[in-house]
């Protein structure tokens, strides 16, 4: 097994759909610019209410990547 070492990025996704759909837009976001995606956390969740309903969900996640050698 070899060490690691990661760096940690910290994100806020939104969707209107779920909070699963928000971690995944922000993760997905994010695959496009940055390489060995490899962990995320959710440190904060939080939404938006309209007329007595959930409107939007947002998160914030933590998400970790390998440095390259």
């Amino acid at each position: 097994m070899s060490n690691h070492v990661y760096k940690i990025i910290q994100l806020a996704g939104s969707s209107s759909t779920s909070i699963e759909d928000a971690i995944e837009t922000a993760i997905a976001k994010a695959a496009k610019t940055v390489r060995n995606l490899d962990w995320f956390e959710v440190t904060e969740t939080r939404g938006q209410i309209e007329d007595g309903k959930v409107a939007h969900y947002q998160v914030i996640l933590n998400i970790g990547f390998t440095l390259e050698e």
